[in-house]
């Protein structure tokens, strides 16, 4: 059973104008093939730093604290070792990459994920097969990474790749960032789906709620001032709905 640990991780701010600022004050957080969590919390909390230093920025510094998959240093790992491992990052801005096609960039993360290129004919199917369940046109394949992308392109596709790679442990920062209710609806099938078989487990991490109307976490973790500040079941985001973020920012400052 996949198992991502995060043991009391703390992270710095690497360059910049914040250069050597504390973000992550002390994280803890177990993510478990079979679940689903939420990660919520308002913006500037430090979730999304929690998602790129898991998944090896070099903006961020570990400064101390452990990240283990299985067992194994997350953090001694390469980015690209990381993806192998069977960390995916779905980002919450997704870089365009000019003249790269997305059927040539999804065929070279599955061969780099896979450790061997899979053979064409087989891609097609597989590629055909989730652009299907995710509603995207053909055509999409064929345009460059990115580039010119609505949001909801821009997350489907990061979903495609999630169906693609099958990785161990999703991290998914603010998917749910600039849908649409249709694209929102689709997406969330998508998360779904690849929870379904309980191999694989999902970090969800937003700041809304209108998504955990269509994908129903385990558990719900409330982030604050770098750190979870509080933890539930579903009922959590409802109260979170109903009542903000205001007495979790008390608790967040106060640590």
């Amino acid at each position: 059973m996949a198992t991502l640990e995060i043991r009391d991780l703390h992270v710095s701010v690497a360059d910049g104008a914040e250069d050597g600022k504390e973000i992550l004050r002390g994280v803890d957080l177990t993510v478990k093939a079979g679940e689903t969590h939420a990660l919520m919390g308002p913006n500037g909390s430090g979730k999304s730093t929690l998602a790129y230093a898991v998944a090896g920025h070099p903006k961020y510094q570990v400064t101390s604290g452990t990240v283990t998959l299985d067992g194994e240093d997350v953090l001694a790992m390469s980015v690209d070792e990381r993806a192998r491992a069977g960390l995916f990052l779905a980002m919450q801005y997704p870089v365009e990459v000019p003249g790269v096609s997305v059927s040539n960039f999804l065929r070279s993360a599955i061969t780099a994920v896979r450790g061997e290129a899979p053979k064409l004919r087989d891609f097609a199917k597989e590629l055909k097969a989730a652009m299907d369940a995710l509603s995207i046109d053909p055509a999409f394949a064929q345009r460059s990474l990115n580039e010119g992308f609505s949001g909801g392109e821009k997350k489907r596709h990061e979903i495609l790749q999630l169906e693609l790679l099958k990785p161990k442990i999703a991290v998914l920062d603010e998917t749910d960032s600039g849908l649409d209710v249709d694209a929102l609806k689709v997406v969330s099938e998508g998360v779904n789906r690849f929870g379904a078989a309980g191999e694989t487990g999902t970090l969800l991490i937003t700041h809304y709620t209108r998504i955990l109307r269509y994908v129903k976490p385990d558990f719900v973790h409330v982030f604050s001032g770098g750190r979870v500040v509080a933890q539930g079941g579903p009922e959590l985001a409802d109260e979170l709905e109903s009542e903000g973020y205001e007495k979790y920012a008390k608790a967040g400052a106060s640590a």
